[in-house]
């Protein structure tokens, strides 16, 4: 069996690019492969295209050493790592349409013994899809070595970091590895242990796609639990933030906070894949995505409630468009979401966004004259209204004087003003 030297990276993004450099960065040849040519430049200059702490150290490192390069061709490899985007498709199911694309990359390059390893957040069979592509493009081949053809070891990895501690996670997480043989999982076992000192798993491809699919879905049933309560809170004039506080003194409950929505790349699509997979069993499941895709629609309905009872000249301060804190990454956010909703529906008022690991607003906000991007504490001082859609570390370190005389709707109870009513609707 070959040893792996070279390693293919398919797709640069918020997963692949932290798996190449960490790989790089412990002695692997690694050639990153990206179809945006920015992307290309940023990392053959050892730069990051995004905000991930820790990550900038290990790319210019890896680079300057000549461990990593980026191409936009795929090139002959001993592994390849594909980490490219599974969004869903319109009726909710997976979107493989990338993983087919990094499939015909690869296979011209295989000569057998290759480990091809999907990474990608994926329903269950996409690794099985994934091979079923590649052998229809390499008939010469085979995944088990039947028929005396030569074979590739194809396994499921998925990942399982946190954006904002990936290059930790990375290293400290247990992983699970799901081979399609029990030779593809124990090769991609080894290529792993170059790095993980966590714990890692075998099983099947099919069960560790489920397995990342359920640890996502559980958060998801629990945020929306959160987010219900908050709805109901609300109703009935109780301070949901003192309400969870108080129940999670029991020991044996721990409940979630609540939030405007649930968004990024895996909690708020990955669920759905489950759904699509089992529609008449996976009740619960769909439900909380249900519950918890209806949040910004809500949140919307309270923005206009306050800003029913201030002067059409009042501006409003959105702080926050990423889905979660001090990142850059807005996929499935639902801060861009209510964003975008309350400028297209109130292009007379002025929209005062502020998020501070951005440059420009997203493409959803342009043509929108009554939008405009500002550093959090002049986004506020402008304002008659603040909306709290994320907890950066520059919105909870506003200060309190600041806020003098304004009306303040805060969705994740951080704000001084805040910490007695979920919805502070009065000038504080």
């Amino acid at each position: 069996m070959t040893k792996i030297n070279t390693v293919a990276v398919i797709g640069l993004g918020y997963i692949g690019l932290p798996t190449a450099a960490i790989l790089a960065t412990n002695g692997i040849d690694v050639i990153g492969v990206d179809v945006n040519q920015r992307t290309i430049d940023a990392v053959n200059a050892g730069q990051v295209p995004f905000v991930e702490p820790d990550l900038g150290i290990h790319v210019a490192g890896a680079v300057s050493t000549g461990k990593l390069k980026a191409t936009r061709d795929t090139p002959s490899a001993d592994a390849y790592i594909v980490a490219v985007p599974t969004p869903f498709n319109a009726d909710r199911s997976a979107d493989l349409r990338y993983i087919e694309s990094a499939a015909r990359g690869i296979a011209p390059q295989l000569q057998g013994d290759e480990l091809i390893i999907l990474e990608s957040t994926s329903p269950p069979g996409a690794t099985e899809h994934l091979g079923d592509v590649l052998l229809e493009l390499r008939p010469d081949l085979s995944l088990d070595g039947e028929n005396g053809l030569p074979r590739i070891l194809l396994a499921h990895c998925p990942e399982r970091v946190l954006p904002g501690r990936v290059m930790i996670e990375l290293v400290t997480n247990d992983r699970i590895v799901g081979g399609i043989t029990p030779e593809a999982a124990a090769r991609a076992r080894d290529l792993y242990g170059v790095f993980c000192q966590g714990e890692i798993l075998l099983t099947d491809a099919k069960t560790a796609e489920m397995a990342k699919l359920v640890e996502n879905s559980y958060r998801d049933v629990n945020i929306a639990f959160a987010n219900e309560l908050s709805m109901i809170s609300d109703s009935l004039d109780i301070d949901v933030w003192e309400l969870i506080r108080l129940a999670n003194h029991h020991p044996r409950v721990n409940i979630l906070q609540p939030g405007p929505g649930v968004g990024g790349h895996c909690i708020a699509v990955d669920p759905w894949f489950i759904v699509s997979a089992a529609p008449q069993a996976a009740n619960l499941i769909k439900q909380a995505r249900l519950t918890n895709d209806s949040k910004p629609a809500w949140v919307r309905n309270r923005i206009q409630e306050v800003l029913n009872e201030l002067p059409s000249s009042a501006e409003i301060a959105v702080l926050g468009l990423a889905f979660k804190a001090n990142i850059d990454d807005l996929r499935e956010s639902p801060a861009v979401e209510i964003a975008a909703a309350l400028a297209q529906s109130l292009p007379n008022r002025r929209l005062n966004i502020a998020e501070p690991n951005v440059e420009e607003l997203p493409s959803q906000f342009r043509d929108m004259p009554n939008v405009e991007l500002f550093p959090v504490n002049e986004a506020v001082s402008r304002s008659d209204l603040v909306v709290v859609l994320v907890d950066h570390d520059e919105v909870k370190s506003i200060d309190p004087l600041l806020l003098k005389g304004k009306r303040v709707l805060d969705t994740k109870g951080i704000l001084p003003a805040s910490k007695t009513a979920q919805f502070v609707n009065s000038p504080v």
